[in-house]
């Protein structure tokens, strides 16, 4: 009888064994790493040079009395560079505003009309001649502008913006000499008009790239087109004038760089718990 007590009882212990083997329970899952997503937002200050392709549209003025407004028969500006800077908020990742200062350095007008020559004869109305006239203008704009971000690639983020606003255009005195068409040298001396300035409605339109250079520093390339309005160009003098310009178009070339404050803020994105790890019979 105890004999096959001891027989049964080691016959348990083997079958437990190999039922033992057969259980395999796996390691616990690791949690997965906690992700970040970069939000940018804040108040930014932002600075700009540029290379400005003018296109002065043409300029007009009374000859000889308030009923012959005339059109010059040249007038173009020069080229030249343009600094700005200005102050934002970014609203969202796609979204940002700011109020901008820009300031187009002196240009130089160069302008021409044909006529008679009054100091080139004795009969001056017989005495065809042409005008020399020459000026130059400086200008500072300010406006409110709105960009639209169109997502990010890698370090790149593309834009569109429009803004609006104001320019205040200066011109300096406008200088006419006017020498006949036969003689250039035969010319009846020079005619100083006064320069003016005016206010005038400003619009803007804007493309481009940001690039990250850190969390807080972003570099900025683009293009702007401006559009000014005409205005107030010089006064009357002898016997011609006032004068005045029909505005002008500016087609900008702009690299410049915008410093967000506020840090770097990140948005977490926790991974949903671990499942408890179960055992697998095989």
């Amino acid at each position: 009888m105890m004999k096959s007590l001891i027989g049964a009882l080691a016959t348990l212990l083997v079958g437990t064994s190999a039922f033992s083997a057969d259980l395999y329970t796996p390691e616990p899952a690791q949690s997965a790493p906690e992700v970040t997503v970069a939000q940018s937002s804040g108040w930014y200050l932002r600075g700009d040079v540029g290379y400005a392709f003018t296109n002065l549209r043409g300029a007009n003025y009374f000859q000889g009395s308030n009923s012959s407004l005339v059109d010059f028969d040249r007038a173009s500006l020069d080229d030249n560079l343009t600094l700005g800077g200005g102050i934002g908020y970014q609203i969202n990742n796609y979204l940002r505003t700011d109020l901008t200062f820009d300031y187009l350095f002196k240009s130089d007008f160069k302008g021409s009309t044909k006529g008679n020559c009054g100091g080139c004869g004795p009969d001056f109305t017989s005495v065809p001649a042409t005008s020399r006239d020459l000026a130059s203008l400086t200008a500072f704009s300010l406006l409110a502008n709105a960009y639209v971000d169109l997502g990010t690639y890698g370090i790149f983020t593309p834009y569109v913006g429009g803004g609006l606003g104001g320019t205040y255009v200066k011109w300096s005195n406008l200088k006419n000499t006017s020498c006949s068409d036969a003689n250039p040298d035969s010319c009846d001396g020079s005619v100083t008009h006064n320069g003016r300035g005016s206010w005038r409605f400003t619009y803007a339109l804007m493309a481009g790239t940001s690039i990250d250079l850190s969390c807080n520093l972003k570099a900025d390339v683009g293009y702007r087109y401006r559009h000014i309005q005409g205005g107030d160009m010089f006064g009357f003098a002898e016997n011609g004038g006032p004068g005045y310009d029909k505005g002008l178009n500016l087609h900008e070339a702009r690299i410049g760089a915008r410093y967000t404050f506020g840090g770097c803020q990140t948005a977490s994105y926790m991974p949903p718990a671990d499942i408890p790890a179960q055992p697998v019979y095989k």
